[in-house]
């Protein structure tokens, strides 16, 4: 887990223009917006099914019935 901190703090601004340029070359400046809706779509649909995976949750509770 160390590690993950360790390599984000090793990249600065030169290697992120690079990492730029390079989508932009493999991909070009008209699909990236297709991308990156994609993108957002996939992460709305994520947090929608986590969501509701503790709504199941929650209904599944067991209801007590009352002793006699």
């Amino acid at each position: 887990m160390t590690d993950i901190f360790v390599l984000g703090a090793m990249v600065g601004p030169w290697q992120i223009v690079l990492i730029v340029v390079i989508i932009l070359l493999l991909f070009g400046g008209k699909k990236i917006p297709d991308l990156m809706r994609g993108l957002g779509e996939g992460i709305k649909e994520f947090k929608k099914a986590t969501s509701e995976k503790d709504e199941v949750k929650e209904d599944e509770k067991p209801i007590e019935e009352p002793k006699k």
